[in-house]
């Protein structure tokens, strides 16, 4: 049943039926009132109404906001995330309701940050925005379609495969010497992740209870794929973690990623190097550890990788290498 009234010179609608929220809108005449009431109450009669009420209430911004207040405490990469969250929250886009957040306004969002940010960085960034909204039209009732799947994403980058050379190693581990003001746990992070090909998460989460040094091995509880797995320490990864002080925290390296991203890039500088990034240290570890653990499963149970594909992606001979191999 529809009503109208006169309020403030505009007219306001309002659709009462049973076992629905009641809908109210207001419109400039009582003729386009009257259209929309009619138009809601056929959906209605046809099974077809969508509650879009809270959508329309809802921005993007209001979506992000409880999204990292109730999902992303629990997920890893936490902080990570709340940093790229919040820095989405503050850019326009963020300020559009849910109903009026378009195919169009997403791909807008898209073409700006690709002058800003590289394409895999885009890729991201979206894939977090079709997360978010997902769980909202799930979870909280905000009934709308999803318009990042609509977008077409931009062209994946190529497959990093930077791997440091022995004498970048030494240059880069030389300028990390803990020398003046220095952080004295720089050197020895980088020094064990070229030994033991550990993630950067998982080298800041290691702790002192699942060092074992007499087995030469480090558990960890949680990584990158949800499972734990035991990580064999060789005889200079070994060497690093026996010459470190303990920290009364427990933690091997008590360093916030932040804190070491930056020292870790002053080091380059110093060093002179570019194009390097933390993460190929991993990389390389494994590339080098090929050479000594041609097996892959073996390999792979060192790295912690899942897919023998991924383990590729990582593992980067040279042609020289291969053609001495070859004889």
């Amino acid at each position: 049943m529809a009503s109208f009234r006169q309020r403030g010179g505009k007219w306001q609608a309002r659709v009462l039926r049973n076992g629905y929220p009641d809908q109210t809108k207001t419109f400039e005449t009582k003729v386009d009132a009257e259209k929309w009431a009619r138009a809601l109450e056929s959906e209605i009669d046809k099974g077809q109404f969508v509650n879009v009420s809270e959508a329309q209430r809802t921005t993007l911004g209001d979506v992000i906001a409880r999204y990292l207040a109730e999902v992303t405490p629990s997920m890893k990469g936490a902080s990570e995330d709340t940093i790229r969250l919040k820095a989405i929250m503050r850019r326009p886009i963020a300020r559009w309701s849910m109903v009026n957040l378009s195919a169009a306004r997403i791909a807008t969002y898209r073409d700006e940050r690709l002058k800003e940010v590289s394409s895999g960085t885009v890729i991201r960034e979206l894939a977090y925005l079709s997360a978010i909204i997902n769980h909202a039209r799930k979870e909280w009732g905000v009934n709308v379609p999803n318009p990042v799947q609509m977008v077409r994403k931009p062209p994946s980058p190529q497959a990093r495969s930077r791997v440091l050379t022995d004498e970048e190693a030494v240059r880069l581990l030389q300028a990390l010497e803990p020398t003046g003001r220095r952080s004295h746990w720089t050197k020895p992070v980088v020094q064990l992740a070229l030994a033991t090909a550990m993630r950067r998460g998982e080298l800041l989460s290691l702790r002192w209870e699942h060092v074992d040094l007499q087995n030469r091995t480090a558990f960890l509880p949680d990584t990158k794929n949800g499972d734990s797995r035991t990580v064999p320490l060789s005889t200079a990864a070994v060497q690093v973690l026996a010459e470190l002080p303990r920290h009364i925290s427990g933690v091997v390296f008590p360093l916030k990623t932040f804190t070491l991203d930056a020292a870790f890039k002053r080091g380059l500088r110093r060093a002179g190097l570019e194009g390097i990034r933390f993460h190929d240290l991993r990389r390389t570890a494994i590339t080098r550890m090929a050479e000594k653990l041609p097996n892959v499963i073996e390999l792979a149970a060192v790295s912690g990788h899942k897919s023998v594909m991924v383990l590729k992606r990582y593992y980067r001979p040279s042609a020289v290498e291969l053609a001495q191999k070859l004889g």
